[in-house]
This record gives C-alpha cells, structure tokens and sequence, in this order.
C-alpha cells in the first residue's frame, strides 16, 4: 500500500529536479542583446581610445587590480602588492591559477609583455600608454611575482590597472595576430571574443573556464548568460525603439525625450548612470580676441542661463556641472558652485566697464569698430548643437554675436590644436581628477587638449603635485584649488555634468556599471521574467 505513494514522491523529486535544472539550463543558455551608440574605427584597448569599446570588452579581459563599487582597490589578476615607499616600485603578487581564453598560462611574463606592447612607440596607442603614465620597466622576479618601476610617482597607476585599456592580453595571441589583433582578442575575462564584424555586430561567448572574479561579484564560476550580443545603434532615434520592438534588451544613451515615455512602461526601466570626468565644456581661447580678455569671459558666463539650457536640452535626466569636475569624480570640489549665477545685467555691466558697446543699435556690441562676435566649433554628438542654439540666443540678448559651425570631429580636434576658436566644447569620462591636466598643463596648450589655451604656472604646480601625491585628502585639497582657479579665471563654460541614460528590458536583472560609469559588469547578468 506504500508503494505507490512513494513511486509518486520519485516522481515528484524527478519533476522538481527536471525543473529546476531546465530553468537553470534556459538561464545558463540565455542571449543577451546589447545596443552600443558608437561604432568606433578600433576597438584593441592597448590601442584605441574609445569608451564604448570597454563596454564589451570589459567582459573579455580582467585588469591586475579591480576597482570596487566602494571606490577602494581589490585583487584581479594580481592577489596582492606592495609599493615602495617612494611610490615608484610596484611588486604584483600573481594569481597561479588563471589561463587565458586560448590555454597560454597568465604569469609575469604575460604581464611584462602587454606593458611592454603598451608603451612601444609602434603600437601607437591613443590613451593606455597614457594612462600607465611613467612606467619605466618591468622585473620578473618569479612566474608569478613582477616588480614594477615607475621613473617618477603616478598617483593613478592603481586606477590606470583597474580598467580594460590595460588589461592582460594573451602573449601568444599577440604575437600570433599582430595588427589583426583586435579581431582576435584573448583575454581571462568571464566571456570571449566570438565574432567581431565592424559596424554591424561583436559577439561573446561565455568563458566556461572562469573561476576567478573579485570580491564583488554576486556569484562564483562561469557567468550566467551564454551568449552577448553587440549591435550599432548610431543614429539615437534608432535606440528606443530597438529595445520597444525586442531587437534589444539594454541600449545605451537613450535621448533624454524618450526617458518619460520609457518610464510608463512596465517592459522597460531606464538606469541613468552618472559618467566621472570632465562636465560637457565649453573651453574659451584665451589667446584669441575678443574671449583673451577675463571681463569678457566672465559676462559670458553671467550672460548664459545654464539650468535652463540643461533643463531644456536633456530634460531633467543631467545635473547643472559647476566647474571643471563632475560632481561625482573623485577630488570634485563643491566650492565651485554658484561662482557665475545667470545674471544678463552683471553680463551687459562687465561688457560696458570694458568698452563693448552696442553702438549703432543693431543688437550687437562694438568695440575699435569690431563687433563683438564669437567663433564657435561644434562637434555633432552629445546634443551639442541643441545647446549652442540656445546658448546663441542667451548670448545675443546682452549684445554677443556667437556664430558656429558644426564639424567633423577631426575637424574640430584641428581647430582646438590651432586655437581657430573662441568657444569648443568637449568632455571626457574619467575617475581620476588627474584628467585636468590633459585641458589645463601649459605644456598642452599647443598640441594637446588644452583649449583654453592657458599656461598658468600655479596651475601647472598644482598638476605636477597631484600626480605625485599618494595621500588621498592633501590630492584634494590639491585639486580643490585647480578648480577654484579654472573658474576665477573664467577658462570654460561647463554645462552638464554626463549621464548615460540606458533603456533596459525588464528581462534583464543584476546588471550593474564599473566606477567609470560607462562599462557594465555583465558577469552576473541574467535574464528571466
């Protein structure tokens, strides 16, 4: 008589069990779409200097060290270290049990020869021989213990190994694929380089092998999702309604009109992302007439209605930024804000104590019988345009002429190299206050990024002395005070501190984004009803 009653428990543990290990199998062999809004012309990170490209390739590589979502450094590839006392030795204690996608083991001489790829002048690399600043050389003391030599202190040498531009790249698949080496990227990320077809799609793999995440992953082993896929979405009005019709489930720079719409709809959710670095800016030449004047720069500023312009552009979905920092970037200062309220009458009294006057009463001041014009250049992305339109008209009311022209980007890279300009706007994600140096050191005022075109002595101090500085609070009381002079000497317009609004299908569960705000951890992604 118990027979059958316990033949029907078998069959019911059998079910659970079936059941339980389908929905593990349809989670484990789930595809995940994911809408890129760049194609960029390179995507090798020793390379190339795009963001977008660390928003798939995050997942194919690991760095020597991670950096946590608290902001603190935790093990990577590298399972502890030392630094000397005068901060330019850096011994790397390695982890002996990783391999890379094609079997070749990681060790020191692994991480010798992409540091060694990195800084060779013929790999011509656009930021990662940059950004691992004044690396010197290598030393393998064993298979898996490195010691490394930086010629000066380099503050950010931790947050430089943290990020995908220079993560560890198999040597043998280096050597083997040379120039061809972006299309055939090995790393000992979670995920591998399947399939990369330019301006259409890049595929990953799940890596079955993986085994050795940080701390701060939600899970242990291979990552859940079988299989991502990477489309070019590079026209914003394509976005939306690719992740509305299913073609996606996470799509990035979402137009900011298109944000309510989304939010009202229970298939979707919107994650906005502030991005670390450098404010949407406008820099101001000042060595070119009529912007080389202070009084003149600073009634621009008073002249230009900020929240309004961001309000009105990006809807709420962006913060005012307040000076040459985003707010959430590390060594931001708050003494910044509020410097140059909109106020069109300080504007038109600043232009006045300086001989700018509307003479003939067309609208637009004169001084030495030159009207007061300004030379705008304009890159098309980022909704630069819709805010130069609106910055025109603020300007024209007290009396400003500013014309513009919309450019390529190298274009534009040529005009703020030449100092063509009295206004060119750019940004730039990072999660180190170092990167005002690429806009302020004197010695880029020529050939680099420098567009204001300042050579400012204290300035350059500062710099030099927050980058050799290792005592996190003396960097920013340090970078405090670039800020506080970037702004009193009225060198850039700062408009919007950057966001990078994301649609995702509500499909989608555990996604998160690194501190750079631009590269998704997509180890522990899953997707699911």
């Amino acid at each position: 008589m118990k027979q059958p009653r316990f033949l029907a428990i078998i069959a019911l543990v059998v079910l659970l069990v079936t059941t339980v290990t389908t929905g593990c199998q349809s989670r484990a062999e789930s595809k995940l779409i994911y809408g890129l809004t760049i194609a960029p012309s390179g995507i090798d990170p020793h390379v190339n200097a795009s963001s977008e490209l660390g928003i798939p390739l995050t997942s194919v590589y690991d760095p020597l060290v991670w950096r946590a979502p608290t902001g603190e450094f935790v093990p990577g590839l590298a399972q502890s270290w030392e630094v000397s006392q005068d901060g330019t030795e850096y011994t790397f204690y390695l982890r002996r049990d990783v391999t890379f996608h094609d079997g070749t083991p990681f060790n020191a001489r692994a991480v010798q020869v992409n540091f060694e790829r990195i800084v060779n002048p013929e790999t011509r690399s656009q930021k990662a021989a940059f950004m691992i600043g004044s690396y010197e050389g290598s030393e393998i003391i064993d298979d898996y213990t490195i010691k490394v030599r930086l010629s000066e202190l380099f503050a950010p040498f931790l947050d430089s190994l943290s990020q995908v531009y220079l993560g560890m790249a198999s040597p043998a698949a280096l050597e083997k694929w040379d120039a061809d080496y972006q299309f055939h990227q090995v790393g000992t990320g979670p995920f591998i380089l399947k399939e990369y077809v330019p301006q259409d799609h890049l595929t990953l793999a799940r890596n079955p092998d993986y085994k050795w995440g940080p701390s701060f992953f939600q899970h242990e082993g291979p990552a859940y999702l079988q299989e991502i896929e990477f489309r070019f979405y590079v026209e914003p009005a394509t976005r939306t309604p690719a992740l509305e019709s299913g073609d996606v489930h996470i799509v990035g720079e979402i137009p900011p009109q298109d944000v309510a719409r989304l939010e009202t709809d229970e298939r979707f959710g919107v994650m906005q992302v502030a991005i670390p670095g450098t404010p949407l800016t406008f820099f101001m030449n000042t060595e070119r007439s009529p912007t080389d004047d202070s009084s003149v720069r600073q009634a621009i500023l008073h002249a230009l209605d900020r929240p309004a312009i961001v309000q009105t552009v990006f809807m709420g979905t962006s913060p005012v930024a307040d000076g040459p920092l985003c707010a959430n970037t590390q060594g931001y200062s708050s003494d910044v804000k509020g410097l140059y309220p909109y106020d069109p009458d300080r504007a038109a009294d600043l232009l006045d104590q300086v001989g700018w006057i509307d003479v003939d009463e067309d609208g637009i001041r004169e001084k030495d019988g030159q009207p007061l014009t300004l030379e705008a250049y304009l890159m098309g992305w980022g909704y630069v345009p819709e805010v130069a339109q609106i910055m025109q008209e603020q300007l024209r009311a007290v009396g400003i002429d500013m014309q513009s022209s919309v450019v390529a980007y190298p274009a534009a890279l040529e005009a703020g190299r030449k100092g063509k300009h009295n206004l060119i706007p750019f940004s730039l994600s990072s999660s180190d206050p170092d990167v005002l140096r690429t806009f302020f050191e004197s010695g880029n005022a020529n050939t680099g990024f420098n567009w204001a075109k300042v050579r400012d002595a204290r300035i350059d101090e500062l710099l030099a002395k927050g980058l050799s500085t290792m005592d996190a609070a003396k960097r920013e009381a340090i970078y405090a005070e670039v800020q506080q002079r970037v702004m009193e000497q009225a060198l850039i317009v700062p408009i919007r501190d950057y966001v990078n609004i994301n649609g995702v299908s509500t499909q989608v569960r555990g996604l998160r984004f690194d501190a750079r705000g631009w590269f998704p951890w997509l180890y522990d992604v899953q997707l699911g009803d």
